[in-house]
């Protein structure tokens, strides 16, 4: 397998939505997520939203012509209501935002059968390589203990907990600070 990995903006990325949502059906179907059709839909609503924010960039794996993985977000507005998410107390200043200083790093999947290949990690850096952003945040359930590890190991260190849609489980919020830090770290 030969893997590449494309950075690609919200156009571009929304052409390939059908190939998305079938790595994120097959990437979340099994445990801890358990995530049917339903939460597919609900997903790929946001996306469709997602694709059209300021600054939205994809890092998306293909093998072949096929998508194997994808990493996307965008940064966080000055009046975003994420924070408002949180359920632990944070001091203010890790909640200011003033529309550059946090990118959020909403969606980050791999095939089971590409996975343990580094694709995700290549896939986080050339999606974060050259922001000007000061940080990343992402949201990651606490029992996906592979994708905890892996945010571990980028750099990424836990600042609370979120619930971040009515309904959903407790997720651990995390961050990696980009300010002070060399991509070859990354």
């Amino acid at each position: 397998m030969t893997v590449t990995i494309r950075l690609l903006d919200g156009e571009q990325t929304t052409r390939l939505e059908g190939q998305l949502k079938e790595v994120f059906a097959e990437a979340f179907a099994e445990p801890p997520y358990d995530e049917g059709p339903a939460d597919v839909e609900r997903a790929f609503r946001r996306f469709r939203s997602q694709v059209r924010r300021r600054g939205f960039r994809a890092a998306v794996a293909f093998d072949g012509d096929a998508v194997v993985g994808m990493a996307y977000g965008y940064p966080l507005s000055a009046n975003t209501r994420w924070w408002d998410t949180l359920t632990d107390p944070v001091p203010d200043d890790l909640k200011h935002e003033d529309g550059n200083r946090t990118f959020g790093l909403f969606e980050l999947a791999v095939r089971p059968a590409w996975r343990r290949q580094g694709v995700a990690t290549r896939m986080q850096r050339v999606l974060i390589g050259g922001l000007d952003n000061a940080r990343v945040m992402l949201n990651s359930r606490p029992e996906a203990t592979a994708a905890q590890a892996s945010y571990r190991v980028w750099g990424y260190r836990r600042v609370g907990s979120a619930i971040p849609w009515d309904g959903a489980a407790r997720h651990d919020v995390m961050i990696l600070d980009l300010v002070g830090t060399s991509s070859d770290t990354r």
